[in-house]
């Protein structure tokens, strides 16, 4: 139970580890630790939260609130994000979580784009528990392949940078050139 609560903090408190925890979590899931329905629930109603979170700043702060993302890639995740936010919406919402840090930053953008929350929320949810479950099932199938739990951990992440590092590398080559933030 402990395990979980720490899953739901790391989830819920944007720019936590998410991914690395619930990973970690899949992993247990598979030793017989933890349930993986309720590994992938816990973090994904945290992830909710942080998404909530994260719209409200945006929201709040509109423009300011992607302004802050300085270095490049950062920068063309935003205005990747930003395009795709006001031009297929709910798609790109939910996509946007593949990118790393997409998370974060696709809430941040539909608030700062002043989406209503009555749009906004059924969709970051929807995203958050298709990612939840991608993740955790990451880390499940790897301590199921794997049983040292160290090495299963190494091949999910593993499994996981070759997923989103080549989305991130395409993010940033298709949105060369000056951002400009929403708002």
């Amino acid at each position: 139970m402990t395990a979980l609560l720490v899953l739901f903090v790391v989830a819920a408190v944007p720019l936590l580890p998410t991914e690395a925890a619930l990973i970690g979590s899949g992993v247990l899931a598979a030793s017989g630790e933890l349930p993986l329905p309720a590994v992938i629930a816990v973090a994904a109603v945290g992830c909710f939260v942080a998404d909530l979170v994260n719209y409200s700043v945006g929201r709040f702060a509109g423009a300011r609130a992607v302004r802050r993302f300085r270095r490049p890639g950062a920068r063309a995740v935003v205005g990747w994000t930003a395009d795709r936010l006001a031009a297929r919406g709910e798609v790109a919402l939910v996509a946007v979580r593949w990118v790393p840090g997409g998370g974060v930053v696709g809430a941040l953008v539909a608030g700062s784009l002043r989406w209503p929350v009555r749009r906004f929320a059924p969709v970051a949810f929807v995203g958050s528990v298709l990612w939840c479950a991608y993740t955790g099932l990451l880390g499940y199938v790897g301590g199921r392949v794997v049983e040292e739990p160290l090495v299963a951990l190494a091949l999910s992440w593993g499994v996981a940078l070759l997923a989103g590092v080549p989305v991130g590398v395409a993010v940033r080559a298709a949105r060369r050139g000056p951002v400009t933030p929403a708002g």
